[in-house]
């Protein structure tokens, strides 16, 4: 049951005024554009950065910074919103985020380059988690469906078209521009945020849970450096992973027994008994975990098994894309108007686990490329049908007052399940490609490193890595059928039609 002892945001129960919403909605989908966008633009431009600025060594904490640094802070914009109001920290989000933009463009170091990326993922933190805890401000969960799928589709598309971009602006301009072009982007948003969206703040400001944050924020960091450098800078197998799991373990323990402690804790953990919540929120990791993990390391299977270029390889994921715009924006439209969503999870989450299983059997028989079109197409179609409707499902099972909280804890969780994705798919293709060659140089190295090969070691390559990307996709398909599982045993909710109707 909801926690009515904390106070309650004063705000009009009916929706916003259509002009305010569009106004809102505008400048929350740019902010979900910009963010999802600067989470892999970047990639392209790397080889510059190095050519500019040296620091070889230290590259990959360009993405590991901004990786880290808009993780931990999900939460935090969350619950913060809840108290002082969206429209306040939604604002100050996109003005560190541009000011980290603007100095990122200036570096005159690597180390300047990391610590720049690192204060623009401050900010990109809260532009994911504000941007759609706003739309629970301005639109009732019946409609939201529609709304957040329009917000998936936003993010299938920077997926697909960051890399390209980042490589036109790079070659055309400088890598500089790669951040650049967020200022214009970003100041719009922030005149939109600031114009359209009004939300008040609680009653009563309580005290900032300090130590709970300082924790979750350690916690967080070492368990993404342990995914990061586990396999790499030391053996999973080592005394070293398994003090730094060790470490992990102790402080999310101290952060749970501090949260059960705190006057208003960061994470309200009495949220998960609400089975809806609970569900919600393992599902999203879930997914994630399954999504990034099994399609993180595709496009170089089409490469080394199919001996595609890499503009083919790239393109070859565009169905996946397509699938996702489709059932977002339909489906979103589809549950808003019946306003229930749980046959549509069932449906997204159920057409994820065969599409995975499908990939893992095309990968295990190197099928043709057709094939393996359809089922990426799938697979979109499932993704954008699950991933919209999921989120609504948790902002309608809490409390308006949760709102920012139950978010930014969602999002948290879902970044959490990618690191760990990617890590457990890595691991798998590690251990099955130690013998040919090094799987690190291949995959950073892309098309140069696949041409320095002899052909024996290139058809060694190709069929580890064919056996291997199999493993990451029956492991994914396994963790998606389980989150399948889960939903089903959710009980049927009526989405509300107004914004602050308490949940049934």
């Amino acid at each position: 049951m909801p926690d009515n002892s904390a106070p309650r945001m004063v705000a009009d129960a009916s929706p916003a005024p259509a002009a305010s919403r569009r106004t809102v909605f505008t400048g929350a989908m740019l902010c979900i554009l910009l963010a999802s966008l600067d989470s892999n633009i970047v990639n392209t431009a790397l080889p510059r950065m190095v050519s500019d600025l040296g620091g070889m060594a230290h590259l990959s904490w360009v993405v590991t910074a901004f990786m880290l640094s808009s993780t931990v802070t999900t939460p935090l914009y969350g619950k913060l919103s809840d108290t002082y109001g969206r429209r306040r920290l939604f604002l100050v989000a996109i003005v560190i985020f541009l000011a980290g933009s603007l100095l990122c463009g200036t570096a005159d170091s690597m180390t300047q380059l990391i610590l720049f990326r690192a204060l623009q993922g401050l900010g990109a933190g809260g532009l994911l988690v504000l941007a759609q805890a706003s739309v629970g401000d301005i639109v009732p969960p019946r409609e939201r469906p529609r709304y957040q799928g329009l917000f998936t589709g936003t993010f299938a598309l920077a997926s697909v078209a960051g890399p390209l971009i980042g490589g036109i602006i790079t070659s055309a301009l400088s890598w500089r521009w790669v951040f650049y072009v967020n200022l214009p982007l970003g100041a719009v948003a922030l005149l939109l945020i600031g114009l359209g969206l009004k939300t008040p703040r609680s009653g009563r400001a309580r005290p900032l849970d300090v130590a709970g944050t300082i924790l979750m924020a350690a916690g967080t960091t070492a368990l993404l450096l342990l995914l990061a450098w586990g396999g790499q800078e030391f053996p999973w197998a080592s005394t070293a992973s398994a003090g730094m799991a060790a470490l992990v373990l102790a402080l999310f323990a101290a952060f749970l027994w501090r949260e059960r402690r705190a006057e208003d804790p960061l994470i309200r953990l009495g949220l998960f008994r609400n089975p809806v919540f609970a569900r919600g929120v393992s599902v999203s990791a879930m997914m994630t975990f399954a999504m990034l993990g099994s399609t993180v390391f595709l496009p170089l299977y089409f490469q080394l098994v199919l001996g595609m270029s890499p503009a083919r390889a790239g393109a070859m994921m565009l169905p996946q894309v397509a699938g996702m715009v489709l059932t977002s924006i339909l489906g979103g439209r589809a549950a808003s108007r019946m306003g229930r969503n749980k046959a549509f999870l069932l449906w997204g989450l159920g057409l994820e686990a065969v599409a995975l299983v499908a990939l893992a059997t095309l990968a295990w028989s190197a099928a043709p490329p057709s094939l393996f079109l359809v089922a990426l197409g799938v697979l979109g179609l499932g993704m954008g049908m699950g991933m919209p409707n999921l989120t609504t499902a948790v902002q309608n099972a809490v409390d308006y007052k949760e709102l920012g909280a139950a978010t930014g804890t969602m999002t948290f969780v879902r970044s959490l399940g990618g690191a760990v994705g990617v890590a457990a798919s890595g691991a798998i293709l590690a251990a099955r490609l130690a013998g040919p060659v090094d799987v690190e140089a291949m995959t950073r190295g892309g098309a140069e490193a696949l041409a320095a090969l002899t052909p024996e070691q290139h058809a060694l390559l190709a069929e580890a890595y064919r056996t291997a990307l199999t493993g990451c996709f029956i492991l994914s398909g396994v963790v998606m059928s389980a989150a399948f599982l889960l939903v089903l045993g959710l009980p049927e909710q009526k989405l509300r039609s107004t914004v602050e109707q308490r949940p049934a």
